[in-house]
């Protein structure tokens, strides 16, 4: 008979979390500047999406592996902080060099080549350092609690993106340069970078002082192992012939939503600097100040989802708050293209905030509930598949998709909203807790 995991007071599943807003911190200064970033070191906006095939190959490359390993891993760290440590470290050390892709006197090309590398480290270390916050919430607590833990990492995972995208808007105000010579990083973001670095590892270390782990014998009894279960040694292609049916249909609706955000991330820089300020020089203060408003824009979206995140557990039914919400964050990406008023794309931004709410809370809710605790790890790794993998075939295709748009990236965010749109309808293909 399987055993009920005890109910965790407030702080120890905050704690659980809590480290997750660093991390985010890290992940939303790179969302929001990759492609500031990029533009700024010289890249063309037609292979600008080009950039970022690499965070998303890295994540399908790192999160399965972690999961695989960290669920056969134990030692006295625990099972899934090592990997979490070592994460938040590299990450660090890469937050620090790559802001300065072009203040090291290399040529354009060689600069761009330095910033690939460090956007490729990047996004491997936060990878792994996100990766096992998910998986000790469904390691930790139980189905009665699982709803208020994922509640509770979102709300921290939008507070950690609500600092990062702010950070070169908060710096640039205090009076740090926003401006640099052609082919440099303005200071404002350079010291975002600084600030977040320092930020995620205090909070990283937290978590890892503040929470004990499950030793393996009393997670087994927990999620009811066998040691037939717990010696087996199933590879990740045989874990996915065997996956549960939700796994798949969840992920038909994350291929839609992570397609539209991908290019949200990668052209949103250039299509309010072109349709609010006017300008596409990427040498300009306007632009610059345009990169600096697409942070606050950013970190009203991150506003718009923690407050839809405490709406969507009103909807009676789940599929309902779902799919509305997709809706929402459509109509909020659409909107931009008709919208030359910096102040108004608030309403567009708190729109997108919708979608993404359910993004983050929803489909790991519904998978969890459908998985058993033997490869929890393994599983989350291989979830993160359906996030990566469409924002690769996003970024593939941008440049193409782009010239038949006319070259206008506004309308990049108008494609956006059409996928929304696809995902929204595909929420309701969904059959939970089925084999």
């Amino acid at each position: 008979m399987q055993l009920t995991k005890p109910n965790l007071s407030f702080w120890q599943i905050w704690n659980l979390s809590f480290g997750f807003f660093g991390v985010q911190i890290a992940y939303a200064l790179q969302s929001a500047n990759i492609s500031r970033i990029f533009a700024t070191l010289g890249a063309d906006p037609h292979s600008l999406s080009y950039f970022w095939i690499l965070p998303p190959l890295m994540g399908m490359i790192v999160q399965p592996l972690v999961g695989t390993w960290s669920d056969k891993t134990w030692c006295k760290w625990g099972r899934r902080k090592p990997y979490l440590y070592i994460g938040a470290l590299v990450a660090v050390l890469v937050m620090v060099l790559l802001p300065n892709s072009g203040s090291f006197n290399l040529t354009i090309k060689a600069a761009m080549a330095f910033g690939l590398v460090m956007l490729m480290l990047l996004d491997t270390s936060i990878n792994m350092a996100m990766q096992p916050f998910k998986m000790m919430v469904g390691d930790m607590v139980n189905e009665e609690q699982k709803a208020t833990a994922y509640s509770i990492q979102s709300m921290l995972c939008n507070a950690g993106s609500l600092v990062g995208y702010l950070f070169p808007y908060i710096f640039t105000w205090i009076g740090i340069s926003n401006i640099a010579p052609e082919g440099v990083i303005p200071d404002s973001v350079t010291y975002s970078f600084y600030a977040g670095a320092a930020i995620m590892i205090l909070c990283v270390l937290y978590t890892g002082f503040t929470v004990k782990e499950m030793p393996p014998q009393e997670y087994a009894k927990f999620h009811n192992i066998t040691e037939s279960e717990a010696s087996s040694d199933k590879n990740l292609f045989q874990l996915l012939v065997d996956a549960p049916k939700a796994f798949w249909q969840i992920g038909l609706v994350q291929f839609f939503c992570w397609f539209a955000f991908l290019y949200m991330w990668t052209y949103t820089n250039a299509a309010i600097a072109d349709n609010v300020w006017g300008t596409t020089d990427t040498a300009s203060e306007a632009y610059q100040i345009a990169g600096n408003w697409v942070g606050v824009l950013f970190a009203v979206q991150a506003v718009g989802s923690v407050l839809w995140a405490m709406v969507l557990p009103l909807f009676r039914n789940i599929k309902v708050g779902y799919s509305l919400s997709l809706v929402l964050g459509a109509v909020g990406f659409i909107s931009t293209y008709f919208i030359h008023d910096q102040y108004l794309l608030f309403v567009s931004f708190m729109l997108i905030g919708c979608g993404w709410a359910a993004m983050l809370a929803m489909p790991f809710a519904m998978l969890t509930n459908s998985l058993s605790g033997s490869s929890m790890g393994a599983y989350l790794g291989l979830f993160n598949c359906t996030i990566c993998l469409p924002q690769i075939i996003a970024a593939l295709l941008g440049g193409v998709i782009l010239s038949l748009v006319g070259s206008s990236q506004v309308m990049m965010l108008v494609v956006a909203g059409v996928s929304l749109l696809c995902g929204a309808v595909a929420v309701f293909y969904i059959k939970e807790k089925t084999k």
